[in-house]
């Protein structure tokens, strides 16, 4: 396949307690296998907990709203043109800390499985599971 419009009717959406995800491009839709590009609205005050990515990297940009975004045990607040990249298996977070949705795309490399995305969900072992609540 020499390439592939994705327009947004057409782009996969899933809706979660946390947050909409539209999945731009990932093996499944487009073949892609170098890259895998979410768009994710974060609803006020929901986050995707503390995780990491095995054998990913990621890079985080923030299009409106404001986040609190965690690379391990540092926090920085990020807002509109603001970005973050994480290497595979740095542990990381990020929370809607404003009062409407927070917009970003997410950029993950090399795509896993047909998703493209895989993580390691470590929200509930020390010390994750007790930072937020240390820094509040």
């Amino acid at each position: 396949m020499p390439g592939k419009f994705i327009l947004k009717d057409d782009v996969k959406r899933d809706e979660l307690d946390i947050v909409r995800l539209g999945w731009l491009s990932h093996p499944a839709s487009t073949g892609a296998s170098k890259f895998t590009v979410l768009e994710g609205t974060f609803f006020p005050g929901k986050g995707h907990s503390f995780h990491y990515h095995a054998d990913q990297e990621e890079l985080i940009y923030v299009v409106s709203g404001t986040v609190e975004h965690w690379i391990e045990q540092e926090k920085r607040t990020l807002g509109p043109g603001d970005s973050v990249f994480m290497p595979p298996r740095v542990v990381h977070a990020t929370f809607n800390i404003g009062t409407e949705d927070a917009r970003v795309v997410a950029i993950l490399g090399p795509c896993v499985g047909d998703m493209g995305v895989e993580q390691v969900d470590v929200s509930g072992e020390a010390p994750w599971n007790g930072l937020r609540a240390d820094a509040a």
